[in-house]
């Protein structure tokens, strides 16, 4: 009686034990996840915060580029898509597009002198390149919170508690096959 009483207590710690390790895992992942969602937010706060200076930009290059159109439009296009877009990967698609609209849009300038002299042109592109600066950050902590995230989820024990979750990894944001180019300059 003594030896199946003292079976029953081990066993029973086991249990315990793991089901211990269980949920420490398990609230693991909850802090993980919770940080890349932080982090994805304060992407999502910058990429509005990018948008929100881009009508500006276009209205100010539209008052002296009266036959670019088309860079114009582009750019509109680009930044509603990125405004319609509700998954992170479709945000992180639409700003690849608004970040070649953009860039189109910048080389129509150079063609206007008058344009790139214009005090509120300059104070614009300077909140822009401030705004690609913190977009550069959060992007970065958004990258550092997912592999964490991704590595968790992975390793043992935590890939066997990520399986029996269902847990699977997130998508990193990576830069556009254009971004990877190394542009051409020409004097």
């Amino acid at each position: 009686m003594k030896k199946s009483l003292g079976w029953l207590i081990g066993i029973l710690v086991v249990v315990l034990i793991l089901f211990t390790a269980f949920i420490s895992i398990s609230n693991n992942f909850i802090r993980k996840e919770e940080a890349v969602n932080n982090s994805w937010a304060e992407v999502d706060n910058q990429l509005q915060r990018r948008s929100d200076l881009i009508p500006n930009l276009v209205e100010t290059v539209k008052g002296y580029t009266k036959h670019e159109q088309a860079a114009i439009e582009a750019v509109a296009e680009a930044r509603s898509r990125l405004a319609g877009a509700a998954t992170p990967e479709a945000k992180m698609e639409a700003n690849n597009q608004l970040d070649q609209a953009l860039s189109r849009l910048l080389v129509v300038v150079e063609n206007y002198p008058d344009l790139k002299a214009s005090e509120q042109f300059t104070n614009l592109q300077y909140e822009l390149a401030g705004s690609e600066n913190r977009l550069a950050v959060a992007r970065k902590r958004y990258n550092d919170a997912v592999r964490e995230y991704n590595v968790a989820i992975r390793v043992f024990p935590g890939s066997i508690v990520a399986s029996i979750k269902g847990l699977t990894a997130k998508q990193m944001w990576e830069a556009s096959p254009e971004a990877r180019q190394t542009p051409k300059v020409e004097f």
